[in-house]
């Protein structure tokens, strides 16, 4: 990796670290300006405004915009996230019980809609132009189309509702047997699967046929390679950067669906708690809810920054 492979990557993290900065300051204005007094949801309506007076100096929401957000930012560069404001506890302890639920929904996805994007992807390529390839184009346009929550209740309605097959809420346990714990699973999966695996295969469809137009294909397929071996040796390996960008930017959407399918399958992860923190008007777990999932975001981007950079070769030499 030379200095301007290296320059290209440092400019990128900084602009991702620029970004990061811009959304704390978003996020933390916007939730201020949620409707409601966080003071007097806590202590009720029947509490005084003495006592209601007395919460707010302590919460620190008596002090001005700006002198509140440096406050808090500096907490977050040092690690103190703050209290909640409906429970009193610490917010990384009660972000800590629900973030490996959704590293756990997040990481199932991914095991099995990259593999099928793949196969799906180098499927279409390989069959350009044919009744299998159109099928495919026009399936995957149809459900990258059809958003999360549609996707979500029309699968609850068939196989929960109707069938009888799954539980149309979803609660994983460790001492859950296989079958339950992929009953469990299955709806939140599947739902998440439809737009991921049709855009990983659209990219990967494309990058293939990039490579099969290549001269160098053209020669081998000249020699007597057969168009597998041609598409698994010789297409696939030079194609890695552009589907491993792909992967990246359809992960990173992954975050953005979790919130919706958490939701509606009353999932107990950390999308549903910031749904829940919002309710509650429970800032501090707002606020540092949203800023994890656009690190993880904006960590995905720049992952997807990085392969397109060193699977460059004019950059490269």
């Amino acid at each position: 990796m030379n200095r301007y492979m290296m320059f290209l990557i440092a400019r990128r993290a900084g602009a991702g670290i620029l970004t990061l900065l811009i959304v704390s300051a978003v996020v933390f204005f916007i939730t201020s300006l949620l409707p409601g007094d966080a003071a007097q949801m806590i202590l009720g309506q029947n509490a005084t405004p003495e006592t209601v007076a007395a919460l707010r100096q302590q919460l620190g929401l008596d002090q001005p915009l700006l002198v509140r957000y440096f406050s808090w930012l500096g907490g977050m560069l040092h690690g103190d996230f703050g209290i909640s404001f409906a429970s009193h506890l610490p917010v990384a302890q009660l972000v800590a019980q629900r973030i490996p639920a959704t590293f756990e929904l997040a990481a199932i996805t991914t095991l099995i809609c990259v593999p099928l994007a793949l196969v799906i992807g180098i499927a279409a390529a390989m069959n350009r132009g044919s009744l299998i390839d159109r099928f495919l184009v026009v399936s995957t346009m149809a459900t990258v189309a059809v958003p999360e929550f549609l996707v979500a209740t029309v699968a609850v309605l068939i196989f929960a509702v109707k069938l009888h097959w799954v539980s149309a809420m979803s609660f994983g346990s460790p001492n859950m047997d296989l079958l339950s714990y992929l009953k469990s699973y299955a709806l939140p999966v599947l739902t998440l699967c439809c737009v991921l695996v049709a855009q990983m295969a659209r990219m990967t469809r494309a990058a293939i046929i990039n490579q099969l137009d290549s001269p160098y294909l053209e020669m081998a397929r000249l020699k007597g390679v057969s168009p597998l071996r041609a598409v698994l040796r010789h297409a696939l390996p030079n194609a890695v950067g552009p589907i491993a960008n792909s992967i990246s930017l359809s992960l990173s959407y992954l975050f953005g669906g979790v919130i919706i399918i958490e939701t509606i399958f009353s999932y107990p992860g950390l999308a549903s708690a910031l749904v829940d923190a919002v309710s509650n008007r429970d800032l501090p777990v707002v606020q540092f809810c949203v800023m994890l999932f656009a690190a993880c975001y904006l960590l995905l981007l720049l992952a997807a920054d990085i392969l397109t950079i060193a699977f460059n070769p004019k950059w490269r030499s």
